[in-house]
């Protein structure tokens, strides 16, 4: 029987880092972290740097370092004495108890076991900063975003700090932290379409950003009539690359008169007219971002797709373009959740329960092993949709009913719309089949439906389009069903054009 003592080996390998002055014969490496008064040196053995770290592993073998009388000596001023007292307690021993360290000392830990190249620190320290100082995090949201965006294996921080200004958007443009931003991480936030913010106040944002970044004015030059011809350029220079990412669609024409017009001598002359086209001729600008901030879409509570794929939907229910947004005064739909397989099972009899009567309904379904969705929208619903006067046919106890506004569909992921597909109805009389032997929903004669836990997708029959045939049987691994209720939305005051393409 084998025996293994990680504790006893841990335990060992604490006295040999504790106790450095016992090991002189031993230790091989001096570490001086740190500057000025907040410096310490550090005694380490390379074979065991090398053994837990990538990075010294590479830079003993390079011109990193200087040796003198066999010993290593190498210096990281950029790490503190107190964080690298933890790295060096976590190469040796595996041990790590972050309960009593500050935040800024934890973030300096993700920051050099990021540089050290030790992965499972890494992993380590930035689950604990999500999960335990989330606070921390929100108060100091420039600083750790700046980070999670330059580095590619922080998604979980990426991801917590978005959920946080998504959530509260006017805070943060309006914060400090805003201004603070970095070019880099500025570019990506403006990008993301679910900023909850309104357009002109992020343009009036930007702006302020601009002049504190420009070098000859922010604190020392705050007074515009006082800027001269350098001063704008400057300014041009520094907002460049931001202008085709607002959203000018979204800005009234009043506000732009009074707060984007204002600034048209650091616009480049070609945005600056395409600009203009959009408020007096309604032309759609080709060098500025088309898409809208989500806010402006439909949400829904769906585990399995996006709003802009709710979007679509709408659109397809409208028998629109699904590549148009709705503006104002335009129809939308609200999707009520009235089914989830994963809460309340995946099975006929689950679903016939829970997604009953004559009411327009969208089911969604996620299928395993594949990022592909199916779906299908019907105006009558699914099953026990009324008396024997409302069915057309009744074959065998089967019945057949009729719409003209059924469609199936299929995206290629969550967030397709490029590959995406819809399948309407041709035989209206067959659009949906209810009293199927073991069937929760039937669009058509089998061109899609679900049996148990499996998808059934091959429109054989030619009752809808034939766009989604797969001749595939898929096991769902979520599926949720909604209902579509019909009405007018009226947005805030806008001047939009009443369709804004993708």
């Amino acid at each position: 029987m084998a025996l293994i003592s990680h504790s006893g080996l841990s335990k060992d390998l604490s006295l040999v880092l504790n106790n450095a002055d016992d090991f002189d014969d031993d230790f091989d490496v001096t570490i001086q972290v740190g500057e000025n008064e907040n410096m310490k040196e550090f005694k380490a053995h390379s074979v065991i740097l090398r053994a837990r770290s990538h990075y010294f592993k590479s830079a003993f073998k390079a011109k990193w370092t200087t040796k003198k009388d066999n010993i290593i000596k190498f210096c990281k001023p950029n790490i503190t004495p107190t964080v690298f007292d933890m790295i060096l307690k976590y190469i040796y021993t595996g041990e790590l108890n972050l309960t009593e360290k500050s935040g800024e000392d934890i973030f300096e830990l993700l920051i050099a076991s990021d540089e050290l190249l030790i992965e499972e620190l890494f992993n380590y320290v930035q689950d604990y900063l999500v999960e335990k100082r989330s606070n921390w995090i929100q108060k100091n949201i420039g600083l750790v975003l700046s980070f999670a965006f330059k580095i590619g294996q922080s998604n979980k921080l990426q991801d917590n700090c978005l959920e946080f200004i998504f959530k509260d958007s006017e805070s943060f443009i309006n914060s400090e932290s805003f201004l603070s931003l970095d070019k880099d991480t500025l570019h990506i936030l403006l990008q993301r379409d679910e900023l909850q913010i309104d357009e002109i106040n992020l343009w009036d944002r930007l702006i302020k950003w601009g002049i504190e970044q420009t070098p000859g004015l922010g604190s020392e030059n705050t007074d515009k009539s006082e800027w001269n011809d350098e001063n704008y350029k400057a300014l041009t220079k520094t907002l460049d690359q931001f202008f085709p990412l607002i959203r000018f669609m979204e800005i009234s024409r009043t506000d732009f008169f009074d707060k984007v017009r204002p600034y048209k001598t650091i616009i480049p002359i070609h945005i600056y007219n395409e600009i203009e086209e959009f408020y007096y001729k309604d032309t759609l600008p080709k060098n500025l971002s088309s898409s809208v901030r989500i806010k402006f879409l439909e949400k829904i509570d769906s585990k399995i797709i996006d709003p802009k794929l709710a979007n679509i939907i709408s659109n397809w229910i409208d028998k629109k373009n699904p590549s148009i947004i709705r503006t104002e005064n335009d129809s939308l739909y609200k999707f009520k959740l009235i089914y989830r397989g994963s809460h309340d099972g995946i099975n006929n009899e689950s679903f016939k329960r829970n997604c009953k009567g004559r009411v327009a309904s969208l089911v969604l379904i996620k299928v395993k092993n594949t990022d592909k969705i199916f779906g299908g929208y019907s105006s009558i619903g699914f099953n026990s949709l009324g008396s024997r006067n409302d069915y057309l046919l009744n074959i065998n106890g089967v019945r057949f009913y009729n719409s003209l506004d059924n469609f199936i569909f299929s995206f290629e992921n969550s967030k397709d719309i490029k590959n995406m597909k819809s399948s309407h109805i041709l035989i209206h009389k067959n659009a949906i089949i209810t009293n199927c032997t073991n069937v929760a929903f039937c669009f058509g004669q089998n061109s899609l439906y679900m049996k148990d836990n499996e998808l059934y997708a091959n429109n054989k029959s030619g009752d809808y389009e034939n766009n989604l045939n797969t001749n595939t049987i898929y096991n769902i691994e979520e599926i949720e069903t909604f209902v579509v209720i019909k009405y007018r939305k009226f947005w805030r005051k806008l001047n939009l054009q009443k369709f804004i393409k993708f």
